[in-house]
């Protein structure tokens, strides 16, 4: 039950955005009565609250539990600010700016999310990246991200793709020996 009405709040969420949706539109979408979704969630603001940190956890598990090459962490980082999790998480912010109910109820998953992508980041670029290079890697993904908003999915895959190697090439620890000639 709990969890159609989460996936009923993100869906909700990305086809209507934060404005449109209702608790009464994520019911009709679950398939439940207006009181059991208010006996779970009580407020709009706890209910798509939840939802957005259901998906960052479901998000967060994938990323970890993907074999993936660590030649391409940054496009798996990359990646995660895409879909449905991302335009969801995108709603909130926007209406959290001027609403301070949903404001408040956001910040403790804000911080939930920042510390699941640097856990994340550190698995999937080891000791490749130092703490600086992770923080400035995910505000650029998130900002390609929010961008790409007015981009074709084209014009926005090329941008990616020249991009994310230059930042890499640059963020990347280059490991150097000592000159053995010199004394």
């Amino acid at each position: 039950m709990r969890g159609r009405l989460l996936d009923a709040a993100v869906e909700s969420l990305v086809e209507l955005g934060y404005a449109r949706t209702s608790t009464q539109e994520i019911a009709r979408r679950a398939g439940v009565s207006r009181g059991t979704q208010l006996h779970h969630f009580p407020t709009k603001e706890s209910l798509v609250v939840a939802a957005v940190e259901y998906l960052v956890d479901k998000r967060l598990e994938e990323i970890l539990t993907a074999e993936v090459d660590r030649g391409r962490g940054l496009e798996v980082l990359a990646d995660a600010f895409s879909g449905p999790l991302f335009y969801a998480a995108l709603e909130l912010w926007v209406a959290a700016r001027t609403d301070p109910v949903l404001h408040a109820a956001t910040v403790p998953l804000e911080r939930k999310v920042s510390e699941a992508l640097e856990f994340g980041s550190a698995e999937l670029f080891g000791d490749r990246f130092d703490s600086e290079s992770v923080e400035l890697t995910i505000e650029l993904v998130r900002g390609l991200a929010v961008s790409a908003l007015f981009r074709t999915p084209e014009a926005d895959d090329a941008l990616r793709a020249r991009l994310l190697p230059a930042w890499q090439s640059r963020v990347e620890k280059k490991w150097s020996f000592p000159n053995m000639s010199k004394h």
